[in-house]
């Protein structure tokens, strides 16, 4: 494929010395930071108490220490903000300012622009949360002074996956809408708000739709209720961070062991013990095949249209 490789190197060099994409990795650095330090003083005092709490590495991405959320929201918050940070201006700034027509006058396949661009921020994305689980996991061995087990090891493995997935799927919208949309402030403002409707609007909506599908009325059966909330979840997984979050949470927490509500005889005798890392992987393999198949599809129709679209001179 020609061209990928120049397309690919300019394109990752461009997003590490872009101001707004330092600005907003040194904004959740900075907030991942503060909350492990945060999480870790309250982990410590509580292995004080207990020092034989199992699982104790993962918590710094999931306990919130009491003024502060924990990291693993901050993700789940921040992240569609670096995808569409990384995308909304991919085609349509170039385009405006006559550089696409003159990269694709010269040997360069229309295919080697649209793969360079994505793989260079698929690869900003990766280091970006590589090397924040790497200051994460060294600030907590130093504040915690306990090592990660393997198991732990590998949960944050799958956790940094699920992340890079994540942040790639509103990516590719943010580069879907660069393709579509000719302003770059259009598009920007386009990518947001889907990232607003799924993160404040879907909750609302799965709600309401759960109630009209399922009316509980005056005084419901478990069952109905049950019914009810499953519903109410079903209709949240049309959302990307309902899926992330689901995810990241029985990855990080072995001792959740279920996603949806439960009667209690369901759960009577049960041993609360942590699954293992095959166990979690079987609970959260349908939001990895979904995550990764919505980043697949925004992007291939990024990708059709951008091979279809007329490249004008301005």
């Amino acid at each position: 494929m020609t061209g990928l490789a120049a397309v690919y190197w300019k394109e990752l060099a461009d997003h590490f010395s872009s101001r707004r994409f330092l600005f907003i990795i040194g904004l959740i650095f900075l907030a991942g930071l503060s909350a492990t330090y945060v999480a870790a003083l309250s982990i410590r005092q509580e292995l004080a108490d207990n020092p034989e709490q199992p699982f104790v590495f993962l918590r710094l991405f999931t306990v919130s220490g009491g003024v502060l959320p924990p990291f693993l929201a901050f993700i789940g918050f921040f992240g569609p903000l670096i995808g569409v940070i990384l995308g909304f201006d991919a085609i349509n700034r170039e385009q405006a300012g006559g550089t696409l027509s003159r990269v694709l006058s010269q040997p360069v396949y229309r295919d080697a622009v649209i793969n360079g661009k994505f793989l260079a921020g698929l690869t900003t994305i990766a280091i970006m949360f590589a090397g924040m689980a790497l200051v994460i996991a060294g600030s907590g061995l130093r504040l915690l002074g306990t090592p990660p087990t393997i198991e732990e090891i590998w949960r944050i493995g799958i956790f940094v996956g699920l992340s890079i997935i994540y942040v790639a799927f509103w990516m590719s919208i943010a580069i879907l809408f660069s393709i579509f949309l000719r302003r770059t402030s259009t598009s920007a403002l386009a990518g947001i708000a889907i990232w607003l409707f799924f993160a404040f609007f879907m909750p609302i909506i799965s709600g309401v739709l759960a109630d009209t599908i399922v009316p509980l009325g005056q005084q419901p059966a478990p069952e109905l209720m049950v019914k009810h909330d499953n519903t109410d979840l079903w209709i949240s997984r049309i959302s990307p961070a309902h899926l992330y979050n689901e995810a990241t949470v029985i990855d990080l927490a072995p001792t959740a062991r279920n996603l949806g509500p439960v009667l209690i005889t369901q759960v009577q005798g049960l041993i609360p013990t942590p699954l293992s890392l095959g166990q979690s992987l079987l609970i959260i393999w349908p939001h990895i095949v979904g995550l990764i198949a919505l980043t697949a599809i925004g992007f291939a129709i990024s990708y059709l249209k951008f091979m279809k679209q007329e490249i004008r001179v301005p």
